[in-house]
């Protein structure tokens, strides 16, 4: 018997994956014109419990009722046939083809040029471009994917589903990859929606966007249901303690700094991109032994270019680099490492991992040519694994098999804790954390948060860069500002205001 007050309803869904049970027993409903939050840690189970809704995934037990009736949803297509749609994490675009073209993929209107049908492209561009205005999303249906920014690409994510004239509307960690400014941006796009009759499920570990957008939320934790509850009765620190099973401390606990001798120089630094204009202008700081150095920015400053300059990604165009008095500016990478430079990037898919990779061979990716897990050229797999099981269990990283798990179908906040393992395990003098937790649930932040602490305690050299201003006032001991490629100002955190460090961020400088 269908429960007429729901659009979508999961009856005692399970789903079970080799090592661990994703979904254990979940029964929910959600209302026709309301925007749903699924809320829960990183590996928690959201995005499987909603992969099963569109159609990836079938449920090992359980049923899913649409509109008061049972369906048994065996794909992508069929769920798109009963007006459900998904913006995934990890968007699913083709880079080189246009927008229009990925909208329609799969569903090309053709039109006949005598006997044979041609896709109707001219077409298509005019109604992407008006479905596009219709909702507040406006792009260039003819510009290319490989040309647009992150937040453009997800644009086309929802007029992929609106063109598909989706109605249930599933968004997973849809700001992850988003600037402040365009995430209040996506929220008002999400409201909107909501506005015009559409139902939203949004799956995410930000407490604050829930607070702001989503009515109702219910809470999973390590694939159970926790509760549902009314987000506007509930505090952000019920939900964070509901969501991690224990008390959040959401205030950075940190001693003061006791930095000690010169460790990273960076002098009139300039860094060209791939067509030879300087994303990096003659930039120049230094960081000291057990002082967390952290750069804020807008994305897209020059921010990512100077980490890629340090660690010998990117070609230094003019100015020196010196790490403990020794000038590394024409090292390679690996010499860099082996001089004690850890990095911690801020693409962990394609430049932190390698994710065909089992865990175990992606931990030892920094150090597998020297002993124990090379001797005398020979790999020594014993020693693999049983660095991988330290590592493991020392930050708590969640796997399906273990250090046996290709760490490709590992959640995304799991693969960042093993980037982060991998790279404080090799006791760098210098660690570099890029955008450290993005992504990441309430729960891994707190716990990144307290081993760069831990670091910079231990006297290593921090260089934090991070879009969240929050992070960064929480963290930092100096601050440098960059806007437009240019150091604006460097100063010790606790002389700035949150509001000082925005304004220069927007380019705005004081006397």
């Amino acid at each position: 018997m269908a429960n007429d007050e729901y659009i979508v309803e999961m009856r005692h869904i399970t789903k079970r994956f080799p090592g661990i049970v994703a979904n254990d027993d979940i029964s929910l409903g959600i209302k026709k014109g309301e925007i749903f939050a699924l809320l829960g840690e990183n590996g928690a189970g959201k995005s499987t419990l909603m992969s099963m809704l569109f159609g990836m995934y079938e449920p090992d037990e359980g049923e899913i009722w649409i509109r008061g009736k049972r369906e048994h949803i065996s794909s992508p297509n069929h769920a798109t046939k009963l007006n459900i749609g998904m913006v995934h994490q990890h968007f699913k675009l083709v880079s080189n083809y246009t927008i229009a073209e990925n909208i329609i993929l799969g569903i090309e209107p053709k039109r006949l040029m005598g006997i044979v049908p041609v896709v109707d492209i001219k077409g298509t561009n005019e109604k992407v471009a008006a479905l596009s205005k219709q909702y507040g999303l406006e792009v260039d249906p003819t510009a290319k994917i490989e040309d647009v920014n992150v937040s453009t690409q997800q644009r086309v994510e929802i007029l992929k589903m609106l063109y598909r004239e989706a109605e249930i509307l599933i968004f997973d960690e849809p700001t992850a990859v988003l600037t402040p400014q365009e995430i209040d941006f996506l929220l008002q796009i999400i409201r909107g929606l909501r506005d015009q009759g559409k139902t939203i499920i949004l799956i995410t570990h930000k407490l604050e966007e829930i607070k702001q957008v989503a009515d109702r939320c219910a809470i999973l934790n390590r694939g159970k249901l926790i509760d549902v509850l009314d987000v506007a009765a509930t505090s952000t620190q019920t939900m964070a303690n509901l969501m991690v099973g224990r008390e959040v401390d959401f205030v950075v606990d940190k001693i003061p700094a006791n930095p000690g001798a010169e460790v990273l120089k960076v002098e009139h630094l300039t860094v060209h991109n791939a067509n030879g204009f300087p994303v990096v202008k003659d930039v120049s700081f230094t960081i000291r032994a057990g002082e967390v150095f952290a750069i804020a920015g807008v994305s897209g400053n020059g921010q990512t270019e100077i980490a890629d300059a340090v660690t010998g990604m990117l070609e230094a165009a003019e100015g020196t680099i010196t790490l403990d008095g020794q000038d590394i500016t024409h090292a390679t990478v690996r010499e860099r490492t082996d001089l004690g430079i850890s990095y911690i990037p801020e693409d962990r898919q394609s430049v932190g991992l390698v994710l065909d990779f089992p865990l175990s061979d992606n931990l030892a990716l920094k150090n597998y040519y020297k002993p124990p897990f090379c001797e005398k050229g020979i790999l020594n797999p014993a020693a693999f694994d049983e660095y991988g099981e330290k590592l493991i269990g020392d930050y708590d990283v969640r796997s399906g098999q273990g250090i046996h798990t290709v760490t490709r179908s590992m959640s995304g906040g799991n693969q960042q804790k093993a980037i982060i393992a991998r790279e404080i395990e090799l006791d760098s003098k210098l660690m570099i954390f890029v955008q450290p937790t993005r992504g990441l649930d309430i729960g891994a932040i707190e716990n990144i948060h307290r081993q760069i602490l831990a670091e910079r305690d231990k006297g290593r050299a921090i260089l934090l860069i991070s879009l969240e201003l929050d992070e960064i006032m929480g963290l930092a001991d100096t601050i440098g500002v960059i806007f437009s490629g240019e150091m604006l100002k460097i100063a010790p955190a606790d002389t700035m205001t949150t509001n000082e460090v925005g304004q220069y961020m927007m380019g705005v400088k004081q006397a």
